[in-house]
């Protein structure tokens, strides 16, 4: 098998490090793997097939002689340095939101749209897209086929993780805090967010929605290339380490029963179906963390209207929303399309 030069920028952050453990669990064909990040972290050591791979910086010589790029730096990071990249002949699979809803530059989930791979020659880039938008569309993809779907009502419940690692620590400080009785502190929220729910991922738009909200609504009708469904979406940040949960109500144009979508969901890729709820068996987040999989339960009827569902899915965030994800499309492009 071929084998590939393979960088990771950002590889100390919380998704750059587990796309080099999901690079090394699948045993993607790496001739040579390059870790990128800034200046801080030159020096510092990651582990890869047993061997200790220092970090170096990102620099816009960096991309000479590799392959594939995998990217999660931050969207400055990545506009400025993912053309450099795409020039020098990687292509890049970029995990920020900087390319995303570039009409040139394909916005990929595999399960989903792995056709749309064939676009990166056009600018030598693709888009990883948003975390909570790539477990909502594994699931609805194979409904969408059967039924076409005209309308989608989604709340996310988002877990940290998601923010990145001063989030994660700054979750376990307050929980510290106030069991011991001490003052908390209050920097990568405005709000405390141990034993709380803020419905305020990303900045606020002049509509009342949020960014956040609104790459769910324009990713998803991008991935499944059909702009005439309506989306809505409420996000909010909970206190849960790894794993976002989403409340889904999706409107058919065609009859759609629960039995329906659980034959389609048990034989879908990349979905579990998790739904007994008699038994108390449904996705929980805690199930999800570590794993590959969509996980979708709670199917159920919504009579309001006449060919409507709910349900619930639940995907960790860092590993299916956004390294093994990209490291899916790497696979996909060597596979088919490179």
């Amino acid at each position: 098998m071929k084998q590939y030069n393979v960088a990771v920028a950002g590889a100390t952050g919380a998704v750059g490090n587990e796309m080099v453990k999901v690079l090394e669990e699948r045993n993607f064909p790496v001739k040579n793997l390059t870790l990128l990040a800034s200046s801080r972290s030159v020096g510092k050591t990651m582990s890869f097939h047993g061997q200790d791979v220092r970090v170096q910086e990102l620099k816009e010589d960096s991309f000479k002689g590799i392959d594939i790029g995998l990217f999660s730096p931050g969207g400055a990071v990545s506009t400025k340095f993912a053309p450099i990249a795409a020039a020098s002949g990687c292509v890049v699979i970029d995990n920020t939101s900087a390319f995303r809803m570039e009409p040139d530059i394909p916005l990929v989930v595999p399960e989903v749209n792995e056709h749309a791979i064939a676009d990166h020659k056009k600018r030598g880039i693709i888009s990883n897209p948003n975390c909570s938008t790539i477990q909502m569309v594994v699931a609805l993809k194979p409904l969408h086929d059967a039924a076409k779907i005209k309308r989608i009502v989604v709340s996310t419940y988002q877990a940290v993780s998601g923010t990145g690692q001063k989030a994660i620590r700054e979750l376990e400080d307050q929980v510290l805090a106030i069991y011991n009785m001490k003052p908390i502190e209050k920097k990568v929220y405005p709000h405390q967010i141990a034993f709380n729910c803020l419905p305020h991922i990303d900045s606020f738009l002049d509509t009342g929605y949020t960014k956040e909200e609104m790459k769910m609504v324009n990713e998803t009708k991008k991935i499944l290339e059909d702009y005439s469904i309506a989306v809505t979406a409420t996000t909010v940040r909970v206190p849960v380490f790894y794993g976002h949960s989403e409340s889904v109500n999706v409107e058919f144009e065609r009859e759609m029963t629960p039995d329906m979508a659980r034959k389609l969901l048990k034989k879908a890729p990349g979905v579990k179906l998790v739904d007994n709820p008699s038994k108390n068996i449904y996705p929980l987040a805690l199930d999800a963390a570590g794993k590959d999989d969509t996980y979708v339960g709670r199917i159920r009827v919504d009579d309001t209207v006449k060919y409507g569902l709910n349900m619930w899915v639940v995907a960790d965030n860092i590993r299916k929303g956004a390294a093994l994800n990209a490291v899916q499309i790497a696979e996909s492009l060597v596979a088919k399309y490179l």
